[in-house]
């Protein structure tokens, strides 16, 4: 009776991890494209203050608890509290897989939370979101000096600072800032495929889109950059 009892609860648990997998996948079944203009449509609604605030009710919670997450796109920010990455697309619950670090950097941990949401949950779309003013950027640029522990973390952009600061030697600090912020959002992408083959092949076989962009937490505006200048390239090597 103890080995049936036993086989038993080990047959639910089995059943009950199989069912939150499956509900957990299967994609939001949106084109990279479609998802594209969705963040696009969503921007555009917070930045002329037309927010409508999407799946933030009490059926969307209850919707996405029974029926599991199906983001429409994954979003890597930097950790600034002035780019809340939800608020400034104007989405809701469920609707974007967001991985947030400072300096928007794509190591192992963020590339892993990435591999996931393509893999596992068919997200179409990947978004490298930097922003104006980074702070994680500046201290890079300006070598200052922080802890054992953030030096690791900002080590991904300190490529990018050197490859800017050797064009523009004789460009103001602030200029250098700007670039670098722009650079560092390529050096991420550029990461991305270079430390994942997953997503590198998911992307040359039109799984996945991995684009670049900029908002500014001035105007509230996200810039779009597309996908990387030398994506043929970086694809193919």
């Amino acid at each position: 009776m103890k080995r049936f009892l036993a086989a038993t609860a080990t047959m639910a648990f089995l059943l009950a991890m199989c069912t939150a997998v499956l509900a957990s996948s299967g994609g939001p079944e949106v084109s990279a494209d479609e998802a594209l203009s969705r963040l696009k449509e969503g921007n555009t609604r917070f930045v002329s203050q037309a927010n409508v605030a999407p799946h933030q009710d009490a059926a969307r919670r209850h919707e996405t608890a029974t029926g599991g997450q199906h983001p429409f796109a994954t979003v890597l920010s930097c950790a600034d509290s002035r780019a809340p990455v939800e608020v400034l697309f104007d989405q809701g619950v469920g609707d974007l897989f967001v991985v947030r670090v400072a300096g928007n950097v794509a190591a192992t941990d963020e590339i892993g939370t990435i591999e996931y949401g393509a893999e596992h949950l068919g997200v179409p779309l990947v978004v490298v979101l930097a922003h104006t003013k980074c702070g994680a950027v500046t201290a890079v640029v300006k070598n200052e000096p922080v802890t054992e522990n953030i030096g690791k973390l900002v080590a991904p952009i300190v490529p990018a600072v050197k490859g800017v600061k050797a064009r523009f030697a004789a460009s103001d600090v602030n200029e250098i800032i700007s670039r670098s912020i722009e650079a560092n959002m390529w050096q991420a992408v550029s990461d991305i495929y270079a430390k994942s083959p997953m997503l590198k092949k998911m992307a040359a076989d039109g799984k996945i889109k991995v684009v670049g962009a900029l908002y500014d937490i001035d105007s509230g505006e996200v810039h779009w950059f597309g996908e990387h200048p030398s994506e043929g390239n970086l694809l193919d090597n």
